[in-house]
């Protein structure tokens, strides 16, 4: 695998309804991304990744396609895009788009013609199922399968004209599309075919590992307290996954050269994900696991549990072993469904806010495999200080909110505490760039509104503070870059057992790195020996006496073996 680009490379996300603003209505859009690619440029990542930029009606943000070959109006055009393309390739950078095939909108038309009656042709494009036997079609409990959306309510819509119901793991107006057809493998692949002839350079991949179901649909198990059954065992990793994938790679990559593909993967286990990027099978280059994002997730979700370093450890650790020889990490903190990092993993306060960022940002880069950076998390933005119900915009959010609230007799303030802590609209706000109204994101009403914080938190102070968090990540980025054992070095966990220390080792040939993170407000020495002559590569706090490392401090230590 040495000769794989990516393993070096970076990888920053866009969320383009919120990173720039070039036209004033509000809303992202592809001409505010290329005003900003020295920003990108200048902070030394290898590839850019956009979520959806396709036709969509937004239900979902853009995760609800209606055309897979054009750009959503609001975003620009097919020609800006090849600018903003070619202004990508310009800086030496790649560009990824967000691939979303296990659903489509209700609006596009495959879907459209599938439901216009039981006989069409694309009726089995989708998974169209009859009523429940015996039971009243559209009465409550007819549903196929006692299934739950992710975004609230059942995982099933009846259709009055056809008098069946269509399946959607995800939103009512996202059908998941059938891949036991063999038409939708075949469409999905030349849409994929049309964009890297584009110039493209490969796709991240939206819940590619629910494409394939058993084709039974079970009913799933019920648990105390829930409204509907657990239908994963059905979805995650289905029987037919790895053929489709593989087949995927055949159709579309193969014999492309410097393409990247990664699948986003809810419930992937280690072995999975062996199995998935070990290159010689040829089906994605790495996954995106949820583990450590779930680790301070408890049985109830609307009960905040408070963050175990030792867990986090544990996860990381136990990835890092499984991928050692046989596949490759992603790693991240951020993204578009997560939280603000610092003020999940760190400390938000302004006394520790800048520390604990670059702390953060330290432990993830120092692992195995290749990081995320997620916008604004350059930055250190921290979540929102969201008030009542009516400031989120994000569909799950809102529909987890009703169904808590009108189904399940939670309080409105019992809900709301853990939204603003974990609900997906914190990384949603609009990127802090300066000080000016509205962070500099539009000059006209922004979809979201803007941190308040942005006149103390923003790019264009950034730019000119050498000791920002901006430079601390280009610091971090180009040490990727020119350090080898950063990028295959072994990984040794060091103090499993310490709740307030993460330390590990990366060792290639003789070159040995130690890393520390002091995920806590106080001062922690650490019991690790053999290194006071070692060369301090990087910190993002005056240098320690030893190995006493003041609140949130991170150290990064060379020595030659």
């Amino acid at each position: 695998m040495t000769d794989l680009w990516w393993k070096s490379a970076v990888v920053y996300q866009i969320y383009p309804r919120s990173f720039a603003d070039a036209d004033g209505d509000g809303m992202g859009d592809l001409r505010g991304i290329i005003e900003h690619l020295d920003h990108l440029a200048g902070l030394g990542v290898d590839v850019l990744w956009l979520s959806p930029i396709y036709p969509s009606p937004q239900d979902d943000n853009g995760y609800d396609i209606s055309d897979y070959q054009n750009i959503e109006p609001i975003f620009g055009t097919l020609e800006i895009f090849d600018e903003l393309l070619a202004g990508v390739h310009a800086r030496g950078m790649k560009l990824i788009m967000d691939l979303v095939v296990n659903h489509s909108s209700d609006e596009h038309p495959w879907f459209a013609d599938s439901r216009s009656s039981l006989s069409s042709d694309k009726r089995d494009w989708y998974w169209w199922r009859p009523a429940r036997e015996g039971m009243e079609p559209g009465t409550p409990g007819a549903e196929p399968t006692n299934w739950g959306s992710a975004f609230g309510g059942s995982a099933w819509e009846y259709d009055e004209k056809t008098g069946e119901y269509y399946l959607h793991l995800f939103s009512k107006k996202q059908p998941d599309l059938n891949w036991e057809n063999d038409e939708v493998r075949s469409a999905v692949y030349d849409m994929m075919n049309w964009w890297l002839d584009r110039g493209v350079d490969g796709f991240r991949m939206d819940v590619i590992n629910m494409i394939s179901k058993d084709v039974s649909l079970p009913d799933g198990r019920l648990t105390a307290g829930s409204s509907y059954g657990d239908g994963s065992p059905a979805y995650i990793n289905g029987p037919r996954i790895h053929e489709f994938l593989q087949e995927m790679h055949a159709k579309v990559f193969a014999g492309r050269d410097a393409m990247l593909t990664v699948g986003e993967m809810p419930g992937v286990t280690v072995d999975e994900a062996k199995l998935f990027t070990d290159p010689a099978r040829g089906e994605v280059d790495m996954v995106f696991q949820f583990d450590h994002v779930w680790a301070d997730r408890g049985d109830d979700p609307w009960q905040l549990v408070p963050l175990q370093l030792t867990k986090l450890k544990a996860i990381f650790n136990r990835w890092q072993a499984g991928l050692a020889e046989v596949g490759w990490n992603s790693l991240y903190w951020n993204n578009h469904d997560q939280p603000r990092a610092v003020s999940r993993y760190g400390d938000d306060s302004p006394q520790f806010r800048v520390a604990s960022a670059k702390m953060i940002g330290t432990v993830l880069h120092l692992h195995r495999g290749t990081p995320y950076v997620y916008q604004g998390e350059e930055l250190g933005m921290t979540n929102y200080p969201f008030r009542t119900i009516a400031d989120f915009r994000d569909i799950e959010a809102l529909g987890h909110y009703a169904q808590a609230v009108d189904r399940e007799g939670r309080t409105p303030e019992e809900v709301l505490t853990v939204l603003r802590a974990r609900g997906r609209d914190n990384a949603r706000t609009p990127m802090q760039w300066n000080s000016s109204a509205n962070a500099g994101f539009t000059t006209g009403t922004p979809w979201l509104a803007a941190n308040p914080n942005y006149p103390e938190i923003n790019a264009a102070a950034q730019h000119d503070d050498p000791d920002s968090v901006y430079h601390y990540y280009r610091r971090l980025i180009e040490l990727r870059h020119n350090e080898p054992a950063v990028v295959d070095g072994d990984f040794t966990m060091l103090l499993p057992n310490d709740e307030r220390l993460y330390a590990f080792t990366r060792r290639l040939g003789s070159t040995e790195l130690l890393v520390i993170g002091n995920f806590s407000g106080d001062s922690v020495t650490a019991d690790i020996d053999g290194w006071s002559d070692a060369e301090l590569v990087l910190t993002n706090l005056p240098a320690p006496s030893g190995l006493t490392l003041a609140p949130w401090q991170s150290v990064i230590y060379r020595r030659t073996v």
